[in-house]
């Protein structure tokens, strides 16, 4: 099964090898066909701690690497 990749942005880094992304979506509502915009955090493991606040980043589903780790940082977009 192919793994999942998401683009968002880095909301917190104070955690060691672990950064924050919020991944933000938009649909159209089925009914009042409005765009809508949803979000979501992800926490993402972070290896060297090279990425900081506001970087736009590129996320990828892994094996789990914590209690609420379940995903690695890719690359910066």
């Amino acid at each position: 099964m192919p793994k999942r990749i998401l683009q968002g942005t880095v909301t917190s880094d104070k955690n060691d090898q672990t950064v924050t992304v919020l991944v933000e979506r938009r649909f159209k509502h089925p009914v009042l066909q409005k765009t809508i915009r949803k979000s979501k955090k992800y926490r993402a493991h972070d290896e060297a701690n090279t990425f900081k606040v506001g970087d736009i980043v590129r996320i990828q589903e892994c094996a789990p690497k914590s209690k609420t780790k379940r995903w690695e940082v890719v690359a910066q977009v």
